[in-house]
């Protein structure tokens, strides 16, 4: 059952991280307008299901009068909200507390903020610890994500459906051209049997992008909410008659490689590599799905 909603309320980002899924950066548009958050609010009332909602990005900061509005929006209907921020904001102490406090204001759950070497290189003090600091003294909830540089071991603790949060960076989006080496161990592409990460049958969250995109995972998407009310098309979204998510649940991405005879490497690192190199080859024969095409690193 469908319990969070995450928005991409921005896919513009000030900053350009070789891991990130999405592909975003300061050239990457598309931002949702306040009366398409009322929308998808709407829509997720007739639903009755969502629990959670978080605004992310791109960096959702950057439109700040947005995220607040659709803050209130999710608070109002009852659910939990967060952030998933990059901090660039909290450019000195008594800054961090003057952005954070309207948010913590609004009864926000959780604030996530992004600590590692891709968005702060290596220093000790950055505005993503500048932000953990003012969370703790002012009392709120919030964490510290830390993605760490591919490495030899690439064992994942992330739950199945659940967003990655901590350990090795993920090979989807910009982390796929970017991050690859020849030093990383790979794998026959026929081993690569199911989806170890996402919840494809069932999912508990979808991330909702401004051209319309309701992913399953980033670039996969269930359809166009523009174009089929939010609420019917999660109430008809059948994985088995989906055109990619059918063969990713049948056999993974080996399946979904053979049902539509795409070429390929024969050694893959892991199934995200195999599975969003197969899309990207796809792209223009699902263009719904398979969505958009920034994701994939076109157009940028």
């Amino acid at each position: 059952m469908l319990s969070g909603i995450h928005f991409l309320l921005t896919m513009s980002c000030n900053f350009e991280c070789a891991h990130c899924f999405l592909y975003c950066s300061p050239r990457f548009e598309g931002t949702f307008t306040l009366n398409q958050l009322r929308s998808v609010h709407d829509e997720m009332k007739k639903m009755g299901t969502i629990k959670t909602v978080y605004y992310e990005g791109g960096e959702p900061f950057l439109f700040y009068p947005l995220m607040l509005e659709g803050i209130k929006m999710s608070r109002e209907m009852g659910a939990n909200a967060g952030i998933v921020t990059n901090s660039y904001w909290a450019i000195s102490d008594e800054d961090a507390e003057l952005w954070l406090k309207p948010i913590l204001d609004l009864g926000i759950s959780d604030v996530s903020v992004s600590n590692d070497a891709f968005h702060h290189g290596d220093s000790k003090i950055n505005p993503a610890t500048r932000a953990s600091a003012a969370l703790h003294r002012l009392k709120a909830s919030g964490g510290e994500i830390c993605i760490q540089k591919p490495a030899l071991d690439l064992a994942k603790t992330q739950e199945k459906g659940e967003p990655v949060i901590g350990g090795g960076a993920m090979f989807r989006g910009r982390a796929v051209d970017e991050l690859i080496t020849d030093e990383l161990p790979r794998k026959h592409w026929t081993e690569f049997t199911e989806c170890p990460h996402e919840e494809l049958v069932s999912p508990a969250r979808v991330h909702l992008d401004p051209f319309g995109g309701v992913h399953i995972c980033q670039g996969l998407s269930m359809g166009n909410m523009w174009k089929t009310p939010l609420s019917e098309l999660v109430k008809s979204y059948d994985a088995s008659t989906h055109p990619i998510c059918g063969p990713l649940v049948k056999g993974g991405p080996a399946e979904l490689a053979k049902k539509y005879d795409v070429e390929h490497e024969d050694e893959y690192v892991d199934a995200c590599h195999f599975c969003y190199t197969l899309r990207k080859e796809l792209i223009d024969r699902f263009p719904e799905y398979l969505t958009p095409k920034e994701v994939y690193g076109f157009n940028q």
